[in-house]
C-alpha cells in the first residue's frame, strides 16, 4: 500500500541531504514523498523527483534568495564571533541563532498547520535543532531526526553541547553549563510557553525542541558516539550513519591524477568557505605540501585561487568524492564527519561553531583524526597533522574497519523501514490547537 511522507529539514544542506537519502528509499517502495522547504529551495527537491510545499520562515525578501541565503547572511553577519571561545559564542552566536530561529518557528507555524493538513502524510519526519509546534500539535505520527552531534540530546556523562570539551574531562563542564543557562534560559522559557499556546508540549530542560512520542533517530557511528549514564530508551535508534547515494559521480581531474603524495580533500562547507582569508590561508599551505588537493570552494568561489596541484568548483558531489581521497580536512559539520568515517578517510576538524566544535573534540579524543585551533594554528601545524594522519597506518586499520561495519549496516534502509514502520501503528488525530489572535 502506498503510503505518504512528509519531509521537513531545516533549511540548510546538510539536514536537507540526509533527508533525501531517506527519502529516496522510501520513494523507490513506491510511496508519495513531499518535502516540506523553505521557497529558497524551491526546485531543488522538485529536480530530484520530489513533491514541494514551500513556506517561509520570515518576511520575503526583495530580490531572489539563494537556497539557504539567509543562513549565509545571518553566518557572514556573525563571523567574528568564530574566533572566541565556546564559552563567548553562547552569547555571541548560540543566543542569537536560537532567536532567530525561534522568531522563523513563529512566524511560520500557521502555514505550517495548512501544509500538513493539505499533504494528509501518514508520518511526518523532521530534522530540525529547533521545535515547530505545528508538528506535535497536529495529532499525527512524526519523528525527529537528529542530524547534529548526540551531545544536543543531553545526559550527565557527555560534555555540555556546543562546549567542546573532552568528554574525559569534566573540570570545565560546570562552568561551561552555567553561561549556557544564563545566555539561554531566558530564550527557553519564553518559547516553550509559545510552544504550549499553540498546542505542543513543555519543552525539555536546556533543549529548544522535543523528543517525539513515536520515533527518534539520530546517526553517529558506535566507535566515536558517547557513553550514557541514562539510556535513551525504545525510541530511540542510532544507525550509525545515513549516507545518500544521490550525488552524481566524480572522477579525479586529469590534471591531478597520478600526481605525488597524497590526495587531500578540503571543505569548511557552504557556511565556513565564504570565509575567504581562512579558505586562502588553507590553500596556500597546501600548496607548501607535496600533496594534491580537491577544494570545495562555495559560494565565493570567484575570490578564491587555487594554486597549482588543486582542483575545485563552488559545490562539489561530495559522497562521490570522498571514497577517492586520503584526508579530509573539515569544518566539522555532522554530515561531513559521518561521511567520512563511513567511507574511512581520517580527518583534520577546524570547528566554527554550533556542534563543529563537538565533533572536532570527539574524533581528537577518538583517534580518528585531529583537531586544530581554527584561527589560531601555524602552517606547520596543519602540515605536521597531515603527515601525521597520513603515516598513521593503525589509525588508517581502524578507520577500515569501521567503514566495512558501516556500510554493511545499511542505515538509510534501516532508517525508511522505521518510519515505514511507524506508519499505521497511530493513525493521524483530530488537532485541538488554539489560534493565537
Amino acid at each position: 500500500m502506498s503510503l505518504t511522507f512528509a519531509f521537513f529539514p531545516e533549511g540548510a544542506f546538510g539536514p536537507t541531504n540526509n533527508c533525501v537519502g531517506i527519502g529516496n528509499v522510501l520513494r523507490d517502495r513506491g510511496h508519495r514523498v513531499v518535502f516540506i522547504i523553505e521557497e529558497s529551495f524551491a526546485g531543488t527537491l522538485e529536480s530530484q523527483g520530489f513533491e514541494e510545499r514551500l513556506m517561509r520562515l520570515g518576511p520575503a525578501p526583495e530580490v531572489e534568495e539563494a537556497p539557504g541565503q539567509f543562513w549565509k547572511d545571518f553566518v557572514a553577519e556573525n563571523a567574528p564571533v568564530f574566533q572566541t571561545s565556546t564559552f563567548e559564542q553562547l552569547t555571541g552566536f548560540v543566543e542569537p541563532t536560537f532567536r532567530a530561529l525561534a522568531d522563523g518557528s513563529r512566524y511560520v507555524d500557521d502555514r505550517l498547520t495548512e501544509i500538513i493538513e493539505e499533504i494528509d502524510a501518514d508520518v511526518i519526519v523532521e530534522d530540525n535543532v529547533i521545535a515547530f509546534p505545528a508538528l506535535p500539535a497536529s495529532g499525527r505520527p512524526w519523528v525527529r531526526i537528529v542530524s547534529c552531534n548526540p551531545a544536543e540530546v543531553t545526559d550527565p556523562d557527555l560534555p555540555p553541547v556546543f562546549s567542546g570539551l573532552p568528554a574525559g574531562d569534566r573540570s570545565d563542564w560546570a562552568a561551561f553549563w552555567n553561561e549556557y543557562d544564563r545566555v539561554l534560559s531566558p530564550l527557553h522559557r519564553e518559547f516553550s510557553e509559545f510552544c504550549t499556546e499553540r498546542g505542543a508540549p513543555v519543552l525539555p530542560a536546556r533543549s529548544f525542541i522535543h523528543e517525539s512520542p513515536y520515533l527518534n533517530i539520530y546517526a553517529y557511528p558506535e566507535e566515536v558516539d558517547y557513553s550514557r549514564a541514562e539510556s535513551l530508551g525504545p525510541l530511540w535508534h542510532n544507525l550509525d550513519s545515513t549516507i545518500r547515494s544521490s550525488d552524481e559521480a566524480w572522477q579525479i581531474p586529469a590534471e591531478i591524477t597520478g600526481g605525488e603524495g597524497s590526495l587531500i580533500y578540503l571543505s569548511l562547507g557552504s557556511l565556513g568557505s565564504a570565509d575567504v582569508g581562512l579558505m586562502q590561508g588553507l590553500i596556500d599551505t597546501l600548496a607548501t605540501t607535496p600533496h594534491r588537493s580537491i577544494v570545495s570552494m562555495g559560494p565565493l568561489h570567484d575570490q578564491i585561487e587555487l594554486r597549482p596541484g588543486m582542483v575545485g568548483g563552488e559545490f562539489l558531489p561530495q559522497t562521490s568524492i570522498l571514497p577517492l581521497v586520503d584526508l579530509v580536512i573539515t569544518h566539522g559539520g555532522n554530515n561531513t564527519v559521518v561521511e567520512s568515517l563511513h567511507n574511512g578517510r581520517p580527518m583534520i576538524v577546524l570547528p566554527l561553531f554550533w556542534d563543529q566544535h563537538d565533533n572536532a573534540q570527539r574524533i581528537e579524543e577518538s583517534g580518528f583524526g585531529a583537531r586544530l585551533a581554527t584561527y589560531d594554528h601555524g602552517p606547520e601545524d596543519l602540515t605536521a597533522a597531515i603527515e601525521r594522519l597520513l603515516g598513521d597506518r593503525e589509525m588508517h586499520q581502524r578507520l577500515s574497519a569501521v567503514s566495512r561495519r558501516l556500510k554493511e549496516r545499511g542505515g538509510v534502509s534501516a532508517a525508511a523501514g522505521l518510519i515505514e514502520g511507524l506508519a499505521g501503528q497511530v493513525g493521524p488525530r483530530p488537532s485541538t490547537r488554539p489560534t493565537i489572535t
